[in-house]
């Protein structure tokens, strides 16, 4: 979700200090063996994920590299529990937040698409749990939607600007917080509530940049997404709307609920559609990042056609914009045009056309740290699936060179490193081992 991060993980053991292999866990037992956890075999936990995430076979073995048969032949027990690639691509593309979901197997909780709790996180959780009510205090300050817009148009510029994002946003988000919910609080005139009521929404959708992909912060994110919808629907400002929706969207993608992300985009689509010409870029932004958001659900559920239809109808708005337009919240542009279709080709699976689009957008330069990052976790899933290891892991480290906290935010870097780490190539095991360390992922 957001933009940043995304997730898979790892489900044998903990990667030795050395990077030699892995040192199993105490009462994990072995996938090759096949074995029922929890009551409940594994072919049995597959097929009701599967199901609950209405997904066919056929949708499942595609998005994982295999046929519909051979899902089939999982869930009815006549293979046993794949090996450690295909269970993490399984446990990817059915979005299991915890992996014990699909093996069953308690003794080993591993969060796919989480990181680590931010430092900061109790103070913006403090922040979010405060309700603010009438009378204030005569003299208490109330800043003005202006003032309010320029500290979150400079709170974007340094979170494109930083490394470790969440550490920079994080110490602004509970003023932020506090002021724009008394600013939209006491707002008089209904030009100034409105301007106060987008601003507010907004500074929710910068909490959500945030809150994503932390442990313990997944009701505080669902939190966010619901009010900032509901401040941008009350302020009737278009760009708030659209931002609002495309965050919405991506919260219902990332939780496997790929209808409602498609209900949430094709109704904003709609209602920005008359309001293009009036808008200016920033609407036109949001629109095109609503395609492409469009798009990328299309591609995670399997739809082909439509996810690269979306691309296309993404890449004509990209180029209506000026050509060094950078959206600050969505990052949408001609910059990142390119790296959307990375991620289209490697949410459908297809590694060699990924592989072929990241050279493509190489030379783009991004002008976001975070952003380029995740950019170069999408190329370095492209590289593992189309078999380049070695590029893999070195496209990784360059993403770690970018923005370190993205890479250790993204299940889908983990799952790439930790995979690594038993390779059977000593420099390429060295190398998973050195990223693994730095991301945080070795434990003792």
């Amino acid at each position: 979700m957001i933009d940043d991060e995304g997730g898979s993980g790892y489900p044998g053991g903990v990667v030795a200090a050395d990077g030699q292999g892995v040192v199993p866990v105490p009462g994990h037992r072995s996938a090759r063996r096949g074995a029922v956890e929890g009551g409940v075999a594994f072919g049995v936990r597959l097929k009701v994920l599967r199901q609950s995430r209405g997904l066919t076979r056929e949708t499942l073995g595609g998005l994982v590299g295999r046929s519909g048969s051979w899902v089939k032949a999982v869930e009815v027990g006549r293979l046993g529990v794949p090996k450690l690639h295909l269970l993490m691509a399984l446990a990817t593309a059915l979005r299991v937040r915890d992996l014990s979901e699909l093996t069953g197997d308690q003794s080993l909780p591993v969060h796919l698409f989480a990181g680590p709790g931010h430092a900061r996180l109790p103070a913006v959780r403090a922040a979010l749990d405060l309700y603010p009510l009438p009378p204030l205090a005569p003299d208490a300050a109330v800043p003005a939607p202006s003032a309010l817009r320029a500290r979150l148009d400079a709170a974007w510029a340094a979170r494109h600007a930083a490394a470790n994002h969440r550490e920079v946003i994080g110490a602004l988000l509970p003023d932020l917080i506090r002021d724009a919910q008394v600013a939209a609080l006491v707002a008089g005139q209904a030009e100034e509530r409105r301007a106060a009521l987008a601003a507010l929404s907004q500074v929710y959708a910068l909490a959500q940049f945030f809150l994503a992909y932390q442990s313990g912060a997944s009701e505080l994110l669902w939190r966010a997404v619901e009010r900032s919808l509901v401040a941008a629907q009350e302020s009737g400002d278009a760009r708030a709307i659209g931002v609002a929706a495309w965050l919405a969207a991506e919260a219902h993608r990332d939780a496997g609920h790929w209808e409602a992300a498609d209900a949430v985009t094709v109704a904003t689509l709609d209602h920005l559609t008359p309001l293009l010409d009036a808008g200016g870029a920033p609407v036109r932004a949001i629109y095109g990042a609503l395609q492409f958001e469009a798009g990328y659900t299309a591609a995670r559920s399997g739809r082909q056609g439509e996810a690269w239809g979306r691309w296309d109808a993404a890449a004509a708005v990209a180029r209506s914009l000026p050509g060094d337009y950078y959206d600050p919240i969505t990052s949408f542009g001609q910059a990142v045009i390119g790296a959307h279709a990375v991620t289209v080709a490697v949410e459908l699976r297809a590694g060699g056309e990924g592989v072929r689009q990241a050279v493509v957008s190489e030379g783009t330069a991004i002008p976001s740290r975070p952003r380029l990052a995740r950019h170069r976790v999408e190329q370095a899933r492209a590289y593992q699936l189309a078999g380049q290891p070695d590029a893999a892991i070195a496209t990784l480290a360059l993403a770690a060179a970018a923005a370190p906290e993205t890479v250790r935010y993204n299940g889908y870097a983990k799952g790439i490193v930790l995979e690594e780490t038993v390779s059977r190539s000593p420099a390429r095991r060295r190398q998973a081992a050195e990223l693994a360390r730095s991301m945080g992922l070795l434990t003792s």
